[in-house]
């Protein structure tokens, strides 16, 4: 039993990575503003995670949301880690600038997703999710332990998702991911719905999703969400690329030339990179983070700008862009 969740009015959310304090300590009133803003220009696709944060930013949601209707909004969260708490000398070093004093294990049995879904209906205060990734079963992630937790997933995770998906508990499930291969392997041995691909589409960096991604997706009739279509910041202009501190080889020079352009054609790179991840069928939406309600709003006017055609042709005229990608002014968009 396959369905669309995410609709036109989706496709552009909010994601939980920054309200985590992963680029620094937002406050809870800062990442409230930052929801409010949100919710007042009519974004209705909330995404986070227990991990953002080791659970910070998912009570932050939840605290937000719980007293919407909850049939106006579509939630997202993650499964993969179970969290315990500990002292604060206890907690582990992360990318988190101010996490909750937590712990936690990579586990994708069926128990434990249960057990995960259970703990995250706990800390948002909400009565349902829509939509659960399986997050971080991924080498980049959990190292040389990818073949076995990725037999515990199949065993576990995948068949308890589509288990409660089936049974009504959640609207659908994938894989959330930074890499290609695992969205592939679950395609391969198990029906998820839709998937968050994290870092593998963006304008800078697309052509090896278009080559294998794109294809296998779409022949599964399984969606896509775009998870750092922006390259964690990168193409905004912040010195960090995928999360990390080290900017590949030849990234700066495509990231100024892209910028020339838009400038020419009185747009942003920004926009534009919002429009090249949407304009591909097989993404359903795109869930920018934000650590300020500036940069909600600029993702909704990104959204509705009007970007030139030749924009697209000069792009791809310069090698900028993959021959194959598909854009806003492509034939089959």
């Amino acid at each position: 039993m396959k369905t669309d969740v995410l609709t036109e009015k989706h496709r552009l959310g909010i994601g939980g990575v920054a309200i985590g304090t992963a680029f620094g300590n937002i406050s809870d009133e800062e990442s409230y503003s930052i929801l409010q803003t949100a919710w007042d220009l009519g974004i209705r696709y909330y995404d986070t995670s227990p991990w953002y944060g080791l659970t910070k930013s998912e009570r932050r949601f939840g605290h937000f949301l719980k007293d919407k209707d909850r049939s106006d909004f579509i939630f997202s969260t993650k499964v993969g880690r179970l969290f315990h708490e500990v002292p604060e000398s206890e907690v582990p070093p992360t990318m988190w600038k101010k996490p909750l004093n937590y712990d936690f294990k990579h586990d994708y049995t069926a128990d434990a997703i249960k057990r995960s879904v259970e703990d995250s209906l706990e800390r948002t205060g909400l009565d349902h999710i829509d939509i659960v990734y399986v997050h971080d079963l991924s080498e980049d992630q959990v190292g040389d332990r990818y073949p076995y937790f990725l037999e515990q997933a199949k065993k576990g995770a995948f068949k308890v998702l589509s288990e409660l998906r089936d049974q009504g508990v959640i609207k659908a499930w994938g894989m959330g991911v930074n890499k290609i291969e695992p969205i592939l392997d679950c395609i391969d041995s198990a029906d998820p719905d839709i998937c968050l691909s994290a870092t593998q589409y963006s304008i800078l960096e697309h052509e090896d999703a278009v080559d294998r991604l794109l294809p296998a997706v779409k022949k599964a009739g399984v969606k896509l969400v775009s998870g750092a279509g922006y390259n964690s910041g990168y193409i905004a202009g912040r010195d960090r690329y995928n999360y990390k501190d080290v900017i590949p080889k030849g990234m700066a020079e495509k990231r100024a030339r892209i910028k020339d352009i838009a400038k020419k054609y009185n747009t942003d790179i920004v926009h534009a990179a919002l429009h090249f991840v949407l304009a591909s069928d097989e993404f359903a939406s795109i869930i920018p983070g934000a650590s300020k309600p500036e940069q909600v709003k600029d993702n909704w006017e990104g959204l509705n700008a009007d970007i030139p055609a030749d924009f697209w042709s000069e792009l791809k005229s310069e090698g900028l862009i993959y021959e194959k990608a598909q854009t806003p002014n492509s034939s089959s968009f």
